[in-house]
């Protein structure tokens, strides 16, 4: 078995735990292929054991290779699909971050994490990705126009509100006075979309959601919409200038930019351990239903 390695940021206190995911992966005879800045980060302030191959680009990760690991919390999962993107590897997200309800296996848990991995007890689940291009033509995202958790228009650089002007399959909704909109799709209603006020979609629904963000007008609710369905946003506002952001990855906008939103072609593919649901994850993550009254139940 063959894996590339991932981490956005490197920490001291981590390097027990990066260095035990080594250790139990070689236990397993599983080839590491490491990328090549967070190596060096690695390196540069502790030593490994023996020195590992690495990657640079996502042109590096053919299909030799069997699953893509990443180290980290929410946000470098969702980074690492900047490599991923189209190659159909397997993602695994080992938190060492925070909440970690994208990389929802344990620190503590790697080594029965990875013994699952070896023996086959997991399923693969496709996570719906939605795609990006403007009107004129913004070249910040290349061909990086993809976003796993939300697409959003924000205001910028102004505390008054912007308008999103929005159409679904070119018939007008409404234009939203807010201070922004997301786009989410399924995987990524449990982040921003949800601390706006939106839904929680399961991740096999064929949906995505609209939410307002601060939406000046008590009738403008999230509204959910067949993922199929073609958004066109228009952002007008006082500032010459609106953000865009696909995921973590924000660019600036101008005024009247169109910016056009549908599914993109390909899904991102994610490891789910027999031990792992999304339902158990809301529980533990979210604490789904908490209440004194459900104890002993």
């Amino acid at each position: 078995m063959k894996i590339a390695i991932y981490g956005q940021y490197y920490k001291e206190e981590t390097f027990k735990y990066i260095k035990s995911l080594f250790h139990i992966l070689e236990e397993n005879n599983i080839e590491i292929n490491v990328e090549k800045e967070f190596y060096n980060s690695i390196i540069k302030q502790n030593t490994l054991e023996k020195k590992y191959k690495t990657y640079t680009t996502y042109k590096d990760l053919d299909k030799t290779f069997d699953m893509f690991f990443t180290v980290g919390g929410d946000g470098t999962f969702l980074r690492a699909i900047t490599y991923v993107r189209d190659s159909n590897i397997p993602v695994l997200g080992i938190n060492i971050g925070r909440l970690g309800f994208l990389a929802n296996v344990a620190k503590e848990n790697m080594r029965e994490a990875i013994e699952s991995i070896v023996k086959k007890e997991y399923t693969i689940k496709e996570r719906t990705l939605l795609q990006v291009s403007t009107n004129p033509k913004i070249n910040n995202f290349k061909d990086l126009n993809i976003a796993l958790n939300e697409v959003t228009v924000v205001r910028k650089d102004t505390t008054a509100m912007i308008t999103v002007e929005t159409h679904l399959d070119e018939d007008f909704l409404t234009s939203y006075w807010a201070d922004g909109l997301i786009v989410s799709t399924p995987t990524g209603s449990t982040g921003y979309s949800l601390s706006c006020g939106g839904p929680v979609i399961t991740p096999s629904a064929k949906n995505v959601v609209l939410t307002p963000i601060a939406p000046h007008n008590l009738n403008a609710r999230p509204l959910v919409i067949p993922d199929q369905t073609k958004i066109k946003l228009k952002v007008i506002g006082r500032e010459k200038h609106a953000l865009l952001s696909l995921d973590s990855r924000i660019t600036t906008i101008p005024n009247n930019t169109d910016v056009f939103i549908e599914k993109a072609p390909f899904t991102i593919k994610i490891i789910q351990l027999h031990n792992q649901s999304f339902v158990k994850t809301l529980r533990e993550k979210l604490l789904w239903g908490e209440d004194v009254r459900n104890k002993g139940i």
